[in-house]
């Protein structure tokens, strides 16, 4: 979300000596006592680099505008070619830098986090409690600050949680309610309205200027309003062309403009607006014909109270008075609905001004803790550069601790480098690097590099390799971008074999290849990572690839999908909308009706392609906008994909979309499930029963009582529910489904011919899945050939078959055991069976180092639970006391009530006391 306050957002450029010496005297405060021998930095002048990018007026022009003179290219972008901006540029698919802490040694970093955690949230003799649970407070908040780098929700929600049950005094207690009411917001089961998510994809720009100011709308929100609006935008006035419009004649003020502009969005007036605005938004309803907008104003009017209003008043009596707890109430309301309440300009002059920070400081209510929560949401929701960038200077204001510090001067160094201020951002990383944090210098090297500074880049990138006993991949990620030729696809080579999690050596290597015209190669790159790692980026480029082959179907099929994870995305290095672009190019795809659609995501299914059947879910939705059932679809198919967020979106809209009582508590089961809510969520599922028997009911039912050690009673109980479920009406999608669970439950009974006959009859309806059941019944009757070729069909079926390479592992010897575990790895490198299997054979060989190294490959990207457990009783099997200790409290980090690694490590810490003694 982009916010735009006129009062906060004009800031000078680069060059300005305000800015900079107000960067360089935080520096100097902060970091003088801290800068450690060897890492001081030379200063490097400014030099930026120029992009140029191709551009086309229409998708479908007959003419090329390809700028380059490339030959290969040119065969490319021909007179037949449909490309508006060319092909990608290198330059624009560089890696973010990240804007969290990222240790070289991850696993000592959080090891050292678990002892400080334990020692200073233990008993002690003459500790006040208040002191412990405050310092507590305080290492969740830094656990959770480690963790982001993981990208776990689950893991840095329950940091959260934690520093929330440490926080002793008020303001910790309000600030950290929210964050975790903040982290929960996809999740909640009030959301946006139902009106709002159909059409929650039209979001073209169109400015509204009102003398010196611009107000940015919506312009298909705006057009819905009135039937007058709605010509003007889009009828045959002059106005409907242009981005930017003239109302300065209109007799509407800037404010009362953007009230206008909240009201198209969310259907109701924003909190801040005043009676005067509101009597002018509805002289302006009466004028365009506004009639559900002048109706709100009425209403607006008879109240004349507003939550945020209200906080905002109060507050300024809570600083004169110095009564905190007035303005920690306050406070509650404002960041109980982040981020909406940042759009509001005296909420953010409540944060971002350094007056009002110091107003919260008397009154013992401006805390890193709270900066800190503001950053995360101008990071997560896109926040203007320049409001992010004050935010995060008042947090380097506050930071007391040396990881604090860090965290706030990369921060910085990362706005400061997204707005082209590179001297300054330059400065920032330079000081979080100097307190120790290597990561920053790929800041260092990035901003050198913009600068024109090549050659400083890679030779900082030299030097933090050859200090580093074990070189990470994102280090040689970084060297790349400073090389040419044979080095750097050398580099990028190592850093994908070390990490292969990150994205830029796939895309890089592939626009290589397309702009050498190896288009079907490129797009066999591109799929290496998007069998494992669906993102944006990747199904852009991709589409993209497809684009250059004028292969429209499968480029809308991954826009589609595209869109299905982040319905606003910009295509073409953010150039078009993604669904603009689908619109111009359903003129070179086959149009399917709904029977077609439903007969596709048949065949989509049954060949295991879920981003396919991602694409044709949002397919239909754009025949059917309001139909929940296809949103609830379209949020399992997200889970399956790992996109958590996007499924929860899907989810929550679904649940808005339901028109009936019965259907609406299903949604809200599902929502109460998976964030953990288990007797919630069945008691949503009875009551949806007792008011309609429905498929969906019994099979929530079903799932959340299975979800847990069955015994014999409770396994007859969700046999009995999916038995019904399977009675009552449904498609053969979720039947499919249903009779795979029910044959994995017979199975667990110990009922093998009722459990092949479910997984027979699920294979009937293409429920393909179907296959690694029934090759499990096969193993269990020790008929291990009969598995083994019931995972081949698997396999064969499957568009992405890394999981039935690494079960078919099971039923073979071990030679072929290795080869499919083998294959599953270069399909999917974040599965981890995988690795600790070969590293259990290899110390059955009595290859121990071999085995720890198996093992050490895979944490150096994924630092799993079980793969830091199996590594910890490796170490001590070989007497290995002390690396033993620091995964097994790397391990007690990431989930300290894992019973087998607390057994560990107690076993180990006796074992070392023996030792030594």
């Amino acid at each position: 979300m982009s916010i735009s306050t006129p009062t906060y957002d004009e800031y000078p450029s680069s060059s300005s000596t305000p800015r900079s010496a107000k960067v360089v005297n935080l520096i100097r405060h902060f970091t003088n006592s801290m800068k450690s021998n060897g890492l001081k930095l030379k200063d490097r002048c400014k030099k930026p680099t120029q992009v140029h990018a191709l551009t086309i007026n229409s998708i479908l022009s007959s003419s090329s505008s390809s700028s380059t003179s490339d030959e290969s290219i040119n065969s490319i972008i021909n007179s037949k070619s449909h490309l508006p901006y060319g092909l990608p540029d290198s330059t624009l698919i560089e890696p973010p830098i990240d804007p969290f802490l990222r240790p070289v040694d991850f696993v000592d970093s959080i090891s050292d986090l678990y002892t400080r955690i334990v020692h200073s949230c233990c008993d002690e003799p003459g500790t006040e409690s208040g002191t412990k649970s405050g310092t507590c407070c305080g290492l969740y908040l830094e656990q959770y600050a480690l963790l982001c780098a993981l990208g776990d929700v689950k893991l840095v929600r329950r940091s959260l949680q934690c520093a929330r049950e440490h926080a002793v005094d008020v303001h910790s207690k309000v600030v950290l309610s929210a964050w975790l009411r903040y982290e929960r917001r996809e999740d909640e089961l009030v959301g946006v309205s139902a009106l709002d998510c159909i059409d929650e994809e039209e979001e073209e720009i169109v400015c509204f200027c009102i003398g010196n100011e611009v107000v940015s709308c919506v312009r298909g929100k705006i057009a819905s309003l009135s039937s007058p609006l709605n010509t003007l935008l889009y009828g045959s006035f002059v106005e409907s062309v242009k981005q930017k419009i003239d109302f300065s004649q209109i007799g509407i003020s800037a404010e009362a403009m953007r009230g206008v502009e909240a009201f198209s969005r969310t259907k109701k007036l924003m909190d801040f607006v005043s009676p005067s605005v509101v009597l002018e938004i509805l002289s302006f309803s009466q004028k365009f014909c506004c009639e559900e907008m002048k109706s709100a104003c009425e209403v607006y009017l008879s109240s004349l109270v507003s939550n945020i209003d209200d906080a905002l008043i109060f507050i300024e009596y809570g600083f004169e008075d110095n009564a905190s707890l007035l303005v920690a109430s306050c406070l509650q309301v404002i960041l109980r609905e982040l981020p909406g309440s940042l759009n509001n300009p005296k909420v953010l002059s409540l944060f971002a001004s350094p007056e009002s920070m110091e107003k919260l400081s008397t009154v013992n209510h401006a805390s890193f803790l709270l900066y800190y929560f503001l950053t995360q949401v101008a990071f997560e929701e896109k926040m203007t550069s320049s409001n992010a960038v004050m935010l995060v200077e008042r947090l380097i204001e506050l930071a007391t601790e040396k990881w604090q510090k860090t965290l706030a001067f990369h921060q910085l160094g990362v706005l400061l480098f997204e707005k082209e201020e590179y001297k300054t951002a330059q400065n920032c990383f330079e000081a979080a690097y100097e307190m120790g944090h290597v990561y920053s210098a790929t800041g260092i090297a990035r901003t050198l590099y913009k600068q024109g500074k090549t050659y400083l880049a890679r030779d900082l990138i030299n030097k933090i390799i050859s200090d580093c006993k074990r070189p990470t991949g994102w280090m040689y990620q970084e060297r790349s971008l400073y090389n040419l030729g044979t080095k750097k696809l050398q580099d990028l080579e190592l850093a994908a074999k070390l990490d292969p999690t990150l994205a830029y050596p796939y895309k890089y290597r592939a626009v290589s290849m397309v702009t050498e015209n190896l288009v079907n190669e490129a797009i066999q790159e591109i799929n290496k990572i998007i069998r494992f790692k669906v993102s944006t980026d990747c199904l852009e480029l991709r589409a993209w690839f497809y684009l250059v082959l004028e292969d429209y179907q499968a480029a809308v099929r991954d826009i589609r999908a595209l869109l299905s994870l982040e319905p606003c995305y910009m295509m073409f290095h953010g150039k078009m909308r993604c669904d603009h672009l689908v619109d111009l190019l359903s003129q070179r795809v086959k149009q399917w009706t709904a029977a077609d659609c439903w007969l596709q995501l048949y065949d989509r299914w049954s060949y295991i392609d879920d981003i396919g059947s991602l694409a044709i879910i949002h397919q239909m939705m754009s025949h059917e906008p309001a139909k929940s059932l296809l949103r609830f679809r379209q949020s399992l198919l997200l889970l399956r994909l790992n996109c958590q967020k996007a499924a929860m979106r899907s989810l929550r809209l679904a649940r808005n979309l339901a028109t009936a009582k019965h259907e609406r508590l299903v949604y809200e089961g599902w929502i109460l499930y998976d964030t953990g809510y288990r007797d919630e969520a069945l008691a949503k599922a009875d009551e949806s029963i007792s008011i309609q028997r429905s498929f969906e009911a019994y099979f929530l039912k079903a799932y959340t009582l299975a979800d847990a050690s069955l015994d014999p009673d409770s396994s007859s109980v969700v046999i009995q529910l999916l038995i019904d479920a399977l009675k009552c009406p449904s498609d053969g999608l979720r039947k499919g489904q249903a009779l795979n669970n029910l044959g994995s439950i017979y199975v667990d009974c110990g009922k093998h011919d009722l459990a092949a006959d479910c997984y027979i009859n699920a294979l009937d309806i293409k429920h393909t899945r179907a296959h690694q059941g029934l090759a499990r019944v096969y193993s269990l009757k020790d008929d291990r050939k009969a598995a083994y070729d019931e995972m081949t069909k698997l396999i064969e079926k499957a568009e992405n078959n890394a999981s039935a390479h690494e079960k078919r592992s099971e039923y073979c010897d071990r030679d072929n055991a290795v080869n499919d575990l083998y294959m599953a790895t270069q399909l999917d490198p974040l599965r981890t069976y995988p690795y600790r299997y070969r590293a259990a054979v290899l110390m059955d060989e009595q290859k121990e180092t071999e085995a720890v190294e198996e093992l050490t490959k895979a944490i150096a990207f994924k630092p799993e639970l079980q793969m830091l457990h199996l590594r910890a009783a490796f170490y001590e099997s070989m007497s290995d006391y002390d690396l033993a200790l620091r995964d097994c409290e790397a391990a007690l980090c990431l989930d300290p009530n894992h019973k087998e690694t607390l057994e560990l490590y107690n076993r180990t810490l006796k074992e070392s006391a023996e030792f030594y003694t």
